[in-house]
């Protein structure tokens, strides 16, 4: 029985997609379930598999768009799994050549310059003549003429036998361009056609520079109190709880905080309303190899620091495994980066429409701050914010950052949604 695979939807208003990657060869046989392609949309990356054991027979080639329901491969469950094709080995050029031709092989080789030819018996005396005749310099021309660049043509000898004297040099016009000796170095070049998922971002990107008012905020957080907690209790948190104890878990805690006391970065615009989100569905930045992919955590605002980290690493995982779903990647209110990992000190981080607010985290440094009037070396980050300036004024990204600055360096305060603990337990 003959089966066709057709391409699945990948999502709502998604209409057409790029073969990716063959896991499998034409002609291999595979198994039921087993993973044979994958497949690009402008979304995501996601995989195809059998739907019934057999012989694959593939009809697109890796690189070619095709529309969402078209089939590119036909699998024959008739074909018995020793029918399996084996792949052909290369022949071997044979070696049996007899010796004459092999000599004859050998003597074409050889180059006309290696014959020898009657002008090669010239005297020494004629071969002097002729060497002089040509515009030999002199040890002292010579030396001027490689400093300058001047090539032996360029200079008229007036020496005996046309040789070139230093004076001949000297008076010689400096040539026009001295850069004559061409380049060694490779200069190839390869192209690459571009990725569904790719130029999708692209757009996107190139969108939002052009249809919000982005503006950036900076500030920055001394890390002592975070980098001191996990340095006392990483050890326990990851015996209970499974995964380790990173900044992006007190990150996210501080921004759903800080979203509670100013709702408009947490918020969008949706023709001429503005759509304000009770909730916080955090989405975090990955590089993963086919691009830039943000899987979101639903609900962040109600999970604790291991919950967090747990999520973080499972859709991370999945993004870079090309293994990411459209619904993980949907839905988002606000978005983290963290361009720290790649070692980046400070950058304006490009919005992730529709949402109106993104932020940035960078490499942690030690730098020399001033503490009650002395200075200290601490642990600094700098932090950026970029909003949509549309619906987000400059005092409402400011005091978001700050408050988001005012927890990290004092984590007690996420327990008492972002108040003083002192003025919790006093009623004030």
């Amino acid at each position: 029985m003959i089966t066709e695979i057709k391409v699945p939807s990948p999502g709502e208003s998604i209409t057409e997609v790029q073969i990716s990657r063959w896991i499998k060869n034409d002609g291999d046989y595979v198994e039921k379930d087993e993973e044979i392609a994958e497949i690009d949309s402008d979304k995501a990356t996601l995989t195809i598999a059998a739907e019934q054991s057999g012989k694959l027979s593939i009809k697109v080639k890796e690189g070619e768009t095709i529309a969402v329901g078209s089939v590119i491969c036909t699998i024959d469950g008739d074909a018995a799994p020793d029918e399996k094709p084996i792949a052909k080995e290369k022949a071997e050029p044979k070696a049996d050549k007899p010796a004459e031709s092999a000599k004859e092989s050998t003597e074409e080789k050889k180059s006309p310059e290696s014959k020898e030819s009657p002008e090669s018996k010239e005297s020494p005396e004629e071969k002097k003549s002729a060497t002089y005749a040509s515009g030999v310099p002199s040890p002292a021309a010579d030396k001027i003429m490689k400093e300058k660049g001047i090539a032996h043509d360029a200079v008229k000898g007036t020496g005996k036998d046309g040789r070139i004297t230093k004076g001949d040099v000297i008076s010689a016009p400096a040539p026009v361009n001295s850069a004559t000796v061409p380049s060694t170095g490779l200069r190839n070049i390869r192209r690459e056609k571009l990725s569904m998922l790719r130029k999708k971002l692209a757009q996107r990107l190139v969108a939002v520079k052009n249809e919000t008012a982005m503006l950036t905020t900076f500030n920055e957080v001394d890390m002592s109190a975070i980098m001191e907690i996990r340095k006392l209790h990483k050890d326990k948190f990851k015996e209970k709880h499974g995964v380790g104890l990173g900044f992006m878990s007190f990150f996210t805690k501080a921004i759903c905080e800080a979203i509670k006391e100013f709702p408009a970065l947490n918020a969008m615009i949706d023709g001429d309303e503005i759509v304000y989100h009770d909730y916080c569905d955090i989405g975090i930045a990955v590089s993963a190899p086919k691009g830039l992919m943000v899987p979101v955590m639903r609900n962040a605002e109600t999970l604790s620091l291991a919950q967090i980290e747990s999520q973080v690493m499972a859709l991370a995982g999945k993004a870079r495994e090309g293994k990411i779903t459209i619904d993980e990647m949907t839905g988002g209110t606000f978005t983290i980066t963290n361009g720290g990992v790649f070692g980046s000190m400070l950058s304006t981080p490009i919005i992730n429409p529709p949402q109106s607010a993104i932020l940035g985290m960078h490499n942690i440094v030690e730098r020399p701050v001033a503490i009650n009037g002395k200075v200290e070396i601490r642990p600094i980050m700098y932090v950026a914010l970029s909003y949509d300036h549309r619906i987000i004024d400059g005092r409402e990204s400011v005091s978001f950052l700050v408050k988001v600055k005012q927890m990290l360096e004092e984590p007690v305060k996420m327990l008492y949604g972002g108040n003083d603990p002192t003025k919790v337990l006093l009623g004030l």
